[in-house]
């Protein structure tokens, strides 16, 4: 593919940002930060578009939190100013990205995502005798910031564009010149680009008779043991020597004996959800029906919050069942 140019103008457009702003506002229109941003939109605005211009834009303007939910991750929250630019970033720069995966790479894809995954990964467990499951260690923590910079220029070539990419990649540092920050909009596509060089090996060199990656979960399948093992290590090294990245330990084993993807563990009849997805949605369950009591919330937003773990689990083979098992344990919480 040819190297685009003449992209920055159009990120700075005030209409892109107006609808970057739009974007970014979506589901916390509430929150103070939007609403002192929305109080003064057109000058805001105009801000980003002058200061982008002129080069004097401030990038990296972060707040730290932890959350739990599945696992510990620092979340690293960007300003709504610049949540707003990187909407706008990606709002022109999005399908270029998606030009370049392949079609079994499903996060930050139109039509793709999670329940896709999951439907091509059950496809493939009834296909194959055994599954490679390989997922990257610190994933984001450890993305060289030169080397994701080589790859975004081998897309563009417009100098003001990959000035405010470096800008945007050099806000953080999780170690030596190496991460991103795990809340940006920007950090999904950056590193999800980055792994699309293994995914071409994986394919296209290897020839894996089947694949599927999600972000950093990549999983292979093939009929006979000895060839999934053999070109699971050419695919580490790879990984190692070419992205500069360090897998967890390989889990391999016989499609029949379940594989655990996405929350659930899929085996080539059922899909069940595994225990961490049945322990999410007790407790979430619970905590959105006290939120209700408690007036913290209202019936609206408990529908919204409780139809979306229903939605989750019901890709499981015996949700139903399930659902109402809890639903028995907390019928006040669930009838409203």
């Amino acid at each position: 593919m040819k190297r685009k140019g003449y992209i920055f103008e159009q990120i700075a457009d005030i209409d892109n940002l107006r609808f970057a702003f739009w974007k970014a506002q979506k589901g916390k229109s509430q929150k103070k930060d939007v609403a002192a941003f929305r109080a003064n939109l057109d000058s805001n605005l105009l801000q980003i578009r002058n200061e982008l211009l002129e080069g004097s834009y401030r990038y990296g303007d972060y707040h730290y939190f932890t959350i739990y939910d599945p696992k510990r991750r620092v979340i690293c929250a960007a300003s709504f100013a610049e949540r707003v630019l990187h909407h706008a970033v990606m709002n022109i720069c999005a399908i270029d990205f998606d030009n370049r995966q392949i079609p079994h790479s499903y996060a930050c894809r139109k039509g793709k995502g999670t329940f896709a995954a999951l439907e091509q990964t059950a496809q493939n467990q009834k296909r194959f005798a055994w599954y490679l499951k390989l997922d990257v260690r610190k994933y984001f923590d450890s993305i060289s910031h030169d080397l994701l910079f080589e790859k975004l220029q081998c897309i563009y070539k417009d100098e003001k564009l990959l000035r405010l990419f470096w800008h945007i990649i050099d806000s953080y540092h999780a170690s030596d010149n190496c991460g991103l920050p795990i809340g940006n909009l920007t950090s999904q596509y950056f590193a999800n680009h980055y792994l699309s060089y293994a995914d071409r090996y994986a394919t296209e060199q290897l020839r894996i008779p089947a694949y599927v990656r999600y972000m950093d979960d990549m999983l292979l399948w093939a009929n006979t043991r000895e060839e999934l093992l053999e070109k699971g290590r050419e695919f580490e090294k790879f990984i190692s020597n070419n992205l500069y990245l360090s897998l967890k330990p390989a889990v391999i084993n016989k499609a029949e004996h379940g594989l655990p993807a996405l929350g659930f563990q899929v085996f080539p009849q059922q899909i069940r959800l595994n225990k961490n997805s049945c322990k999410r949605f007790i407790e979430k369950t619970a905590e959105y029906s006290r939120l209700l009591q408690e007036r913290k919330i209202d019936e609206k937003k408990f529908a919204q919050n409780t139809l979306s773990l229903y939605g989750f689990i019901s890709h499981a083979t015996h949700s139903n069942s399930f659902a109402r098992k809890i639903q028995e344990q907390m019928p006040e919480a669930l009838s409203v």
